[in-house]
């Protein structure tokens, strides 16, 4: 059984270095009614289809499979809502641990999110100095959250 163990964590910019080369992501989300996630992503030349099941604190099922790049195309195209996530990923390694740091575009424009994937949800982890806030369980910031309540519609609240 695959299961996804992250947490994710607000990043302050001011404090970011200099990025290493990003890679541009554009994902959709196939509507369903439960609270399983299913997503075609297309990241550079490669595509993925990927299922989530429901956040269990810090862990969840994840199955996630390359698909042709076509075949995510059509997939976003016309099986999922006309919204898309459409975000630039950075790969920093910190302390022995990769952080995914994923800055936002379009409707997300100003949210910047930190993930690293763990081993098992008790492993220690060295918060790089980047790290703002722990937004972990917070449902909100799940990508699949954000397609129907981006975060420019909401972040004023905060």
């Amino acid at each position: 059984m695959a299961i996804e163990i992250e947490r994710k964590f607000l990043v302050d910019v001011a404090r970011l270095g200099t990025l290493p080369e990003g890679s541009r992501i554009v994902q959709g989300y196939v509507p369903t009614k439960t609270k399983v996630a299913v997503r075609a992503r297309i990241k550079g030349d490669s595509a993925f289809l990927t299922l989530k099941g429901e956040s269990k604190g810090a862990s969840r099922l994840e199955f996630e499979y390359p698909i042709p790049l076509s075949d995510a195309e059509l997939i976003i195209a016309e099986l999922c809502d006309s919204a898309t996530i459409d975000k630039t990923r950075y790969e920093i390694t910190h302390e022995g641990h990769l952080w995914e740091l994923d800055i936002f575009h379009g409707e997300n424009e100003g949210l910047v999110v930190a993930e690293v994937e763990l081993d098992d949800e008790s492993e220690e982890v060295v918060i790089p100095a980047w790290v703002q806030k722990e937004v972990t369980g917070q449902l909100e910031y799940l990508n699949s959250n954000l397609i129907n309540a981006p975060y420019n519609s909401w972040k004023s609240e905060l």
